[in-house]
């Protein structure tokens, strides 16, 4: 009896917690007792009264809540609420149709889940039509799925489409990945491996590629991995890491996490931050812990410095590689059309400039492709030629040329025998037609100038190689110890090694 008795009084507790901390979100305590399941011919709309989340459904344990969410104050999207953290585990995020928090949105459910824009009646995000079932439910793993009596297991997860966060016990297959939320990172697997993309931008138009920044291979010490045995999959185990499989059983690979071996059983996550960052953390019931971080150099982020510009190791200070910035980075955000001139020359089409530089390296040289090449002349010759190519990079020592087929970004301090060339997007294309014109003017009155420039750049290559500083003299021309270069706003090069610069335009 008293055993009875101990155990109603700390399910009341919890119930009582449980709705403090949703009158905490702007959630009524009566939502506390929210639908532990939805059937068919269910409908609620958004009630803008909620002030940061309204719960829809619960899972049976009160710690999850799928419902709507509010993102940055303004915009509306559906959301698996951690509730004691208020961390969204998973997001639908109708990226490409976004609403506003105000929106007169509603969620149904008759086989699948629909959110639905009230007013124009657009279809904002949807689960599978053809993966219809006669009940949705929130399981006590975060997981959200849609049953059907008639076959057993789930005819649809969330599990199966994750945002950017994977729970424990959630397997990340080859046919999902993580995005970050505003899609510009994202983490993928491979055939044995799973890396970290730099995403392509939708204005791109097909003429950027993705860009690995970060890349982890199977150690296969307790399990081979058999080329034709199925795609792998990635999962976050409760003991502290993250393991890779092909098949259930033992792991081909273990990445292990700070408390793996420490006996610390917990809710865990690992998530792919806005600052393109993944990063692991477990729940002690108060708070979330950092428990791994994959990147621990910051020039090896893409967010640390952006594209067309260089980062000093290891303070991660940055400076553009043009010379060139409008105050926020070293380039316009956008691309424009991927067209190739005349001569075959330029990936980007438009007025754009060639930046000669000595002295930097790609900090994801590992993963890039390469040729060899007799000097750095054939090197930058290869890339000019190359519709595709954005940058390229040739080491006199190796006779290694390294070519990026997306905008220079990793781009790192290195010692003077590495050479880079880099096609970087003008200011002035992206302010329009106006800075076009504008650009064609300063072409023309730059040409004679790139002329003398040019011709003076290869008058001096030839002692390039004769000149080995050491990568602290580097960093000392680049300011490091204290001029006051730092990520954002950026500082023009100055004495950075070589500069030279040309511009062209193509139509």
């Amino acid at each position: 009896m008293e055993a009875a008795m101990a155990a109603k009084r700390i399910v009341t507790a919890c119930m009582a917690a449980a709705a403090l901390l949703l009158v905490s979100f702007g959630v009524a305590p009566t939502a506390a007792a929210s639908r532990m399941e939805l059937q068919r011919g269910f409908s609620v709309a958004h009630d803008t009264s909620y002030s940061q989340f309204q719960p829809v459904l619960s899972d049976p344990t009160g710690v999850f809540a799928l419902g709507f969410l509010r993102v940055n104050f303004t915009m509306l999207d559906l959301a698996v609420l951690h509730l004691p953290s208020s961390f969204p585990i998973w997001r639908a995020i109708p990226a490409d149709r976004p609403a506003p928090w105000s929106a007169p949105a509603s969620l149904s459910f008759n086989g699948s889940l629909v959110l639905t824009h009230g007013a124009t009646n657009q279809v904002l995000w949807s689960t599978d039509a053809a993966a219809a079932g006669d009940r949705a439910v929130l399981l006590n793993t975060s997981n959200l799925q849609i049953k059907s009596d008639s076959s057993p297991g789930a005819v649809w997860q969330s599990f199966d489409y994750p945002s950017d966060t994977i729970v424990q016990d959630q397997n990340l297959t080859s046919s999902a990945a993580l995005h970050t939320i505003d899609r510009r990172f994202a983490m993928r697997l491979g055939s044995n491996y799973f890396a970290l993309y730099i995403e392509p931008p939708p204005s791109s138009y097909g003429g950027v590629s993705a860009a690995m920044y970060w890349k982890h291979t199977a150690l296969e010490a307790k399990a081979q991995i058999d080329p034709a045995g199925g795609p792998i999959y990635a999962r976050v185990e409760p003991d502290g890491y993250l393991a890779m499989y092909q098949k259930e059983g033992a792991p081909a690979d273990v990445m292990s996490f700070d408390t793996f071996n420490h006996g610390i059983r917990a809710f865990r996550r690992i998530t792919l931050e806005p600052d393109s960052n993944l990063r692991a953390y477990y729940w002690d019931g108060s708070r979330w812990n950092l428990d791994y971080t994959t990147i621990t150099d910051s020039c090896e982020l893409p967010t640390t410095c952006g594209a067309y510009s260089v980062c000093v190791p290891p303070s991660g200070r940055c400076a553009c590689l043009a010379n060139a910035t409008d105050g926020s980075g070293c380039a316009a955000a956008s691309v424009g059309n991927a067209l190739c001139g005349t001569t075959g020359r330029e990936v980007v089409g438009g007025l754009y400039w060639e930046a000669r530089r000595q002295g930097v390296e790609p900090a994801n040289k590992e993963l890039l492709g390469f040729e060899h090449e007799l000097s750095a002349e054939d090197c930058e010759a290869r890339c000019a030629r190359n519709c595709s190519c954005w940058g390229a990079v040739y080491s006199n020592g190796t006779g290694y040329c390294y070519i990026m087929d997306y905008p220079a970004q990793l781009m790192v301090a290195a010692d003077e025998r590495k050479v880079g060339y880099f096609k970087v997007r003008s200011m002035e294309e992206a302010a329009g037609r106006g800075g076009r014109a504008a650009g064609v003017t300063a072409a023309l009155l730059a040409t004679g100038v790139a002329v003398v420039v040019v011709a003076a750049a290869f008058g001096t290559y030839r002692v390039w190689d004769k000149r080995r500083h050491t990568e602290e003299e580097i960093r000392r021309q680049l300011g490091a110890d204290g001029d006051g270069l730092s990520p954002g706003p950026y500082k023009n090069l100055g004495s950075f090694s070589s500069v030279e610069l040309s511009n062209s335009f193509r139509r």
